[in-house]
């Protein structure tokens, strides 16, 4: 179980980072250009939150059967945050990345608020592109390609 929740986590990620970016890039676009806010914007955003949220959902599930979490009572706190793999897998990558989430969520929620169409492109591209950020500081490169 846990091989095929690492492998479905991993490919996942290829695909929310690509429809984070395309969101971000066409929030840039509809703000520079000012055009209004329309269905496509709606839906290319709200992919963005759900297919960031499901990474979320696997990444929890993940977590909690991963062996990597056997090392909490192996180690102990303090032997997990002197290790710097073991940190990065059960601290700063899970911290960091439900971080990144509230972001996303944040500008989605946010941009719903706005009525100007510019406002709600902005709050787009700020919350996503910081969120987008977050992820990519804290994902494993060396084990993930």
């Amino acid at each position: 179980m846990y091989s095929l929740l690492k492998n479905i986590h991993s490919y996942w990620a290829y695909l929310v980072l690509l429809v984070l970016i395309l969101g971000i890039l066409n929030a840039i676009g509809g703000k520079i250009k000012g055009r209004d806010f329309e269905s496509k914007d709606l839906r290319l955003s709200l992919f963005g939150l759900i297919f960031s949220h499901i990474q979320l959902l696997i990444g929890l599930i993940l977590y909690f059967v991963s062996p990597w979490f056997d090392q909490w009572s192996d180690m102990g706190v303090g032997g997990v945050m002197k290790d710097a793999q073991a940190r990065l897998y059960l601290v700063e990558h899970p911290i960091t990345n439900i971080l990144a989430i509230v972001l996303i969520t944040m500008g989605w929620s946010l941009h719903k608020r706005q009525s100007d169409p510019g406002k709600k492109f902005l709050r787009i591209a700020l919350f996503y592109g910081f969120g987008l950020l977050l992820l990519l500081s804290r994902i494993p490169w060396d084990t993930w390609l």
